[in-house]
């Protein structure tokens, strides 16, 4: 993990490398917008640390540049305790913020808390081949074009993304779809949910298949050619 210190205290920067230094952790240090600019091209940080009152600039300028490239996390550092700091800083999409003077205790653990959020929303989107899958936006692209998918559709496609190469029993995937406390399902309904979200998603012209029947057990997540595998649909 590589995080970026854009402090021009180096008092201040050094200590919070050496509060947040642990193994496989690297730094680097910047104490200006332009350097910081260069750095991040450069190396692509995992995490930003960033002051606002910066001496070639202000923080907010930096944290403008970094959103309109990625959605890196960024934590915000200022000596003005003042609402409108924080209000602008979040608006222009810093995650967090902190006053100085500040607990380098806290700033650990407002950085692991970053992170767990980070985790989190990342397992809430997928983006592979030419798909742009985003379940806590419930956006689904593919070429850029909207999928438009049922709740069924989306639940069976998330179960698959999140348990990728592994098999999927259709008595498993009936239990976790259809779970309105109905008694009985027909197991038919599967088999047609499982047709139409292929139907959405694999292009039969370019040969890719997602969706694999694994005969007498059910089914599994694993992309493949077509006529490497035998892939045969049910």
């Amino acid at each position: 993990m590589l995080i970026q210190i854009v402090e021009d205290d180096r008092a201040l920067s050094d200590g919070i490398v050496l509060a947040l230094g642990e193994k496989d952790t690297e730094f680097v240090q910047c104490t200006g917008v332009r350097n910081a600019e260069k750095v991040y091209e450069e190396k692509r940080p995992d995490l930003i640390i960033l002051d606002i009152n910066l001496p070639d600039g202000s923080g907010y300028d930096y944290l403008k540049w970094v959103r309109s490239r990625a959605d890196t996390p960024v934590l915000m550092l200022t000596a003005n305790d003042m609402e409108m700091d924080e209000v602008m800083g979040l608006s222009l999409g810093a995650d967090d913020y902190m006053t100085k003077p500040f607990s380098l205790a806290v700033l650990r653990a407002r950085i692991r808390a970053l992170f767990r959020r980070q985790a989190k929303a990342q397992r809430e989107r997928y983006e592979f081949d030419s798909f742009i899958l985003d379940f806590a936006g419930l956006t689904f692209e593919k070429n850029g074009q909207e999928i438009s998918l049922s709740k069924n559709e989306q639940r069976l496609l998330r179960l698959f993304l999140e348990n990728e190469g592994r098999v999927l029993t259709r008595s498993v995937l009936v239990d976790r779809l259809w779970t309105d406390g109905a008694e009985y399902v027909d197991e038919n309904a599967l088999s047609v949910t499982v047709n139409r979200l292929r139907g959405k998603l694999e292009d039969k012209r370019k040969g890719i298949t997602y969706i694999q029947t694994v005969y007498g057990q059910g089914y599994v997540w694993r992309r493949e050619k077509t006529g490497e595998t035998g892939y045969a649909e049910k």
